[in-house]
């Protein structure tokens, strides 16, 4: 019998679009470029050769189109980690729920989604405007932690060498490390962008160590981060959403990752703010490679 969702957990509005986002089934593609900005995702549209519909709701703005043949969905999140798990259930219901019978098809469609990020350099050789594949996250953000099966689509061996190695609280909650899709690494880092690992944080300030009027709990934390190297990869940059987009991804069965471009380097306390013209540079091959 198939299962069936009531409308408490999948909301569809009564234009037949999916609650948060107000994107219907048959407006997004199976290549999917998520960006944070809402202003962004004009910026990626603008590369389209055609426009097919545009939808904005709250942080949510969404342009589908076609690029070079390729029909594309760019879509903004906004930020953090919990944004990422509105988006990603409801871009997963989109594809793989029949909306007029509330019942899960019985054929699973696979997305291919990438995230366009910017990021802060946590190493000498990650200066700004470095692109960075994050091939695995550590999420600080705990929202894998709620779903069934996070332990299978996890690098649990390198959860346990990082709670190890950072002295980890239990008050801050348990870290997770999530796998971005090797075969979308390929494809989309190809030889010019620096692979390696991220970590998502659950805030701007205090979980990325930066201390303004408020001391953060480990001083530490920072140095103990960039020391940090596992199986001979170390840790590239901070950012707030490529765990949760893994860690989705994987449990629903998509093909996702992030790539970022260095603004900010923390090791060397630089800071780029004007970057919204070079970031045009990432999003171009991003469009090219997806």
């Amino acid at each position: 019998m198939k299962k069936y969702f009531p409308p408490s957990e999948l909301i569809i509005n009564e234009d037949g679009s999916v609650f948060h986002l107000h994107v219907r089934p048959e407006q997004l593609a199976d290549k999917i470029i998520l960006v944070g900005d809402p202003g962004r995702v004009t910026t990626v549209a603008a590369h389209f050769e055609t426009q097919e519909c545009e939808i904005s709701s709250r942080e949510f703005h969404t342009i589908t189109g076609r690029y070079r043949g390729k029909r594309i969905t760019v879509l903004s999140t906004g930020i953090g980690c919990d944004n990422i798990d509105i988006v990603m259930n409801e871009l997963d219901a989109l594809v793989n729920i029949d909306f007029q019978e509330r019942t899960e098809k019985m054929a699973h469609q696979t997305l291919s989604i990438v995230r366009i990020g910017t990021c802060g350099g946590l190493q000498p050789f990650t200066p700004t405007g470095t692109f960075i594949a994050s091939v695995k996250s550590i999420g600080f953000d705990g929202l894998l932690n709620y779903y069934d099966g996070r332990n299978d689509v996890c690098d649990l061996q390198m959860e346990a060498a990082f709670k190890q190695h950072m002295d980890w609280s239990p008050l801050k909650g348990s870290p997770y490390v999530a796998v971005a899709n090797p075969e979308l690494i390929q494809q989309i880092a190809g030889d010019d962008m620096v692979r390696g690992y991220t970590i998502a944080c659950g805030g701007f300030y205090g979980p990325q160590g930066r201390q303004i009027r408020l001391k953060i709990q480990d001083p530490e934390q920072n140095e103990k981060v960039e020391a940090f190297e596992y199986e001979g990869m170390r840790i590239c940059n901070f950012e707030m959403e490529s765990s949760a987009l893994a860690g989705l991804a994987s449990l629903l069965g998509h093909r996702a990752m992030t790539c970022c471009m260095v603004i900010a380097n923390r090791y060397a306390k630089e800071m780029n703010t004007d970057y919204k013209n070079t970031i045009d540079t990432l999003i171009q091959r991003v469009l090219d490679r997806i």
